[in-house]
């Protein structure tokens, strides 16, 4: 990973992408390297590396403290639980850029996701989900056949399916179940996200059901647990 001198692009604006991407991978613990490492690592001038720095504290990436140095700020992606809000619409709260790249699509006859859904076969649309380039979730979401064909008629690579659903297919999702646990992710789930083995990851398992109550979706999401975060407001009930 480096900087490329001949490239059109700005040389401030390729070292602030390369810090934020290592800021995002868990590289940098609470401070970046000084100024005089930046500029040593990268054979860069000191107003370049001041540059990429004032970009990423604009972004809200990294703080200035006085006299002490230039601190991590970012925080892990928040998503409020109580709402059935769309991906893309969660990362643009956070003032991020969403990605989204379709992994699998088709006929899935597994009982243990078919069952959620009250039928023998579903269907799956497994996607990759971004947030500013970086991997963050592998989302899997199965449907009954019958609404799951009509979603594999839509380019799915950066499509939000809830509004598909409820704008093109005319379903009303209305309220859901969801379960959040912790496991370690697969080798393979590892590789798609970018991360260690043995780094633990959240994992939802979601049923989303119509007005008339009516499974739509049951949905197995793993998110990076250094990325990802979920909150919800909670209140006591008195008698």
């Amino acid at each position: 990973m480096g900087i490329d001198h001949k490239s059109p692009i700005p040389l401030h604006a390729q070292l602030s992408e390369l810090l934020k991407e290592e800021i995002f991978k868990g590289l940098h613990i609470e401070k970046i390297p000084s100024e005089r490492e930046l500029m040593e690592r990268f054979s860069v001038s000191r107003s370049t590396v001041r540059n990429a720095i004032n970009t990423l504290v604009q972004d809200g990436v990294l703080e200035k403290i006085h006299g002490r140095g230039t601190f991590i700020s970012f925080q892990p992606v928040e998503e409020w639980l109580g709402n059935l809000s769309t991906y893309n619409d969660i990362i643009r709260e956070m003032c991020l850029k969403p990605g989204i790249k379709l992994l699998r699509q088709g006929i899935d006859t597994s009982k243990e996701n078919a069952l959620p859904l009250g039928a023998n076969e579903v269907y799956v649309i497994e996607r990759l989900r971004y947030a500013d380039d970086i991997p963050v979730a592998i989302e899997k979401q199965y449907y009954p056949l019958e609404i799951g064909q009509k979603l594999g008629q839509f380019d799915l690579n950066n499509a939000p399916i809830y509004d598909i659903l409820e704008t093109s297919l005319g379903i009303t999702l209305a309220e859901a179940e969801n379960v959040i646990t912790a496991r370690v992710p697969t080798c393979d789930e590892a590789r798609l996200l970018e991360i260690e083995p043995f780094t633990s990851v959240l994992e939802t398992k979601k049923i989303i059901y119509d007005l008339e109550s009516n499974p739509v979706e049951y949905e197995r999401s793993i998110y990076r647990s250094d990325m990802y975060s979920f909150r919800i407001k909670l209140s006591r009930s008195r008698s």
